[in-house]
C-alpha cells in the first residue's frame, strides 16, 4: 500500500499533534511541507524544520508562495480595499489556498497517496483545504485527525506531553498564523464574546512611542515606495512597512463574522501594514475616482472579499473582478502622508497630479468658479421635480 502522507505543516500545535499521530498511531510515512507566504523568517522556518523531523517526519520542505501570492491575490485586495466586516484583511482567509494549492502539488510530485491538513472541525480553514485539495487532486484520499477525532487543545498537549515531546506549551496554547498580509491570533478568550486579547498573545510588542511621519507611495493602486525609497518588490515593501509599523502595535483588533460553516467566529489578527496600504489606498482613490467609480468598485470589492473568505478563489468570475479592479486603479498614483502613533495612525493628506480636488472648478464651502448661483437655482428646481410629485400625489 502507498502509505506516504504530506501534511501541510505550520509546527503549531495542531500540526505537531498531527505528525506524532499520523506517525505512530495510523503507520503513515510523513512528508511534511510548508507553504510560506511570507510571515515567517530563515530562522523561524529552521526552527520548523527541526521540531517536523523531532516529530518523526520523513522529509519537511519549505515551500516559497509568496510573491505568487502577492501578484496573484494581495494586490486586488489592496485595489479593493478589501476588509471583511469592515475590519478584517482577509489575512488568513486569502493566503490559505495558496499554501493548500502549494501543499497539494507537492503531493502530487512525489506521488503521495494521502494529504493530511490539523483543520478543526468547527472553522474555515477545514473547508478551504478540503476544497483545493479536491479540485487540483481528487484521486489523493484527505486525512483530517483533528477534526475526525473532535479533539480539544489541552487532549492534544497531552498526547504529545504522553509521548515525550517537550515544547513550550504555554506559547502554544494560542493559534498563531502569521503571513504577509497579517498574524491571526485564536485563543481561550477568542472563544468568549466579551474578552480581549492580552497584549503578550500579540506577536509585536509595543517598541516606538514618539509620533512619526511616513510618506506612502502609489503607483497605479500598487504600494512602491516608503518615504521614497523603492524595494525589490512588493512583498519586500510591505514588509518593509510592517517592520515600521509593527513597532507602534498598530494594527491590532478582534473580528467577529460568519463562518463558511454557518456559526458565528471570533478571531484576534495584527496586521500594521495591510491596515495603514489599504486605508492610505483608499484615501487615494477618495481624490482621485470618480464618484461611480467608487461606488461599483466598492460593491465588486466586497463580493471578492466574501468568496476569498469562502474558499471560492478558484472561482472563474474572480478573474473577472480582478481585471475590473485593475481597471480602475489607471490614476490611483500620488503619495500618502501619515503619523504614525501608538496603538493607532492618522492619515495626513495625499499629494496626485490626477487629484480630483485640483479642478479649478471650485472649492468646496468657499468658492465658485464654474457656474453662477442662478445655474444652482435652476439645477435645484430641476432636481427637486421627482420628489414634488410624489409628496403632492401622495399627500399624508
Amino acid at each position: 500500500m502507498n502509505k506516504k502522507l504530506v501534511l501541510a505543516f505550520s509546527g503549531g500545535l495542531d500540526t505537531s499533534f498531527c505528525v506524532k499521530y499520523l506517525k505512530e498511531e495510523k503507520g503513515f510515512e510523513v512528508y511534511t511541507a510548508i507553504a510560506n507566504t511570507g510571515g515567517f523568517s530563515e530562522n523561524e522556518l529552521k526552527v520548523i524544520e527541526d521540531r517536523a523531523y523531532r516529530l518523526g517526519a520523513k522529509k519537511h520542505v519549505t515551500i516559497d508562495v509568496t510573491n505568487e501570492y502577492y501578484e496573484k491575490c494581495i494586490r486586488y485586495m489592496v485595489f479593493g480595499n478589501v476588509l471583511r466586516n469592515n475590519t478584517y484583511p482577509i489575512s488568513v482567509s486569502s493566503e490559505r489556498v495558496f499554501q493548500a494549492m502549494a501543499t497539494i502539488n507537492y503531493a502530487k510530485e512525489i506521488g503521495a497517496g494521502y494529504i493530511a491538513h490539523g483543520s478543526t472541525g468547527a472553522g474555515n480553514d477545514q473547508i478551504r483545504f478540503d476544497l483545493a485539495f479536491q479540485v487540483v487532486a481528487p484521486e489523493i484520499e484527505i486525512i483530517t485527525p483533528i477534526r475526525d477525532l473532535m479533539l480539544s487543545r489541552q487532549q492534544e498537549i497531552d498526547y504529545l506531553k504522553k509521548h515525550g515531546v517537550v515544547e513550550d506549551y504555554t506559547k502554544m496554547g494560542y493559534s498563531i498564523n502569521q503571513g504577509l498580509w497579517g498574524t491571526s491570533v485564536g485563543g481561550k478568550e477568542t472563544l468568549t464574546s466579551d474578552k480581549g486579547l492580552p497584549s503578550e498573545a500579540y506577536p509585536s510588542q509595543l517598541e516606538a512611542t514618539e509620533e512619526r511621519f511616513v510618506e506612502l507611495g502609489f503607483v497605479k493602486g500598487e504600494l512602491k515606495t516608503i518615504n521614497g525609497k523603492s524595494y525589490e518588490n512588493g512583498p519586500k515593501t510591505i514588509q518593509a512597512l510592517d517592520e515600521i509599523a509593527s513597532k507602534y502595535a498598530i494594527g491590532r483588533d478582534i473580528h467577529v463574522g460568519d463562518t463558511i460553516i454557518g456559526i458565528k467566529g471570533r478571531v484576534g489578527f495584527e496586521a500594521a501594514a495591510p491596515l495603514l496600504t489599504i486605508k492610505a489606498h483608499h484615501l487615494l482613490e477618495k481624490h482621485t475616482l470618480t464618484k461611480w467609480q467608487t461606488y461599483w468598485k466598492d460593491q465588486l470589492s466586497t463580493w471578492y472579499g466574501m468568496f476569498l473568505h469562502e474558499a471560492m478563489y478558484q472561482e472563474p468570475v474572480m478573474r473577472n473582478i480582478e481585471t475590473f479592479l485593475e481597471a480602475t486603479q489607471e490614476n490611483v498614483t500620488g503619495k500618502v502622508f501619515v503619523k504614525l502613533l501608538p496603538y493607532r495612525f492618522e492619515l495626513q493628506g495625499i499629494e496626485s497630479e490626477h487629484d480630483l480636488m485640483k479642478s479649478g472648478f471650485g472649492e468646496y464651502g468657499e468658492t465658485v468658479k464654474a457656474w453662477t448661483a442662478d445655474d444652482v437655482k435652476g439645477f435645484t428646481k430641476i432636481l427637486s421635480n421627482s420628489l414634488k410629485i410624489y409628496h403632492k400625489v401622495n399627500k399624508k
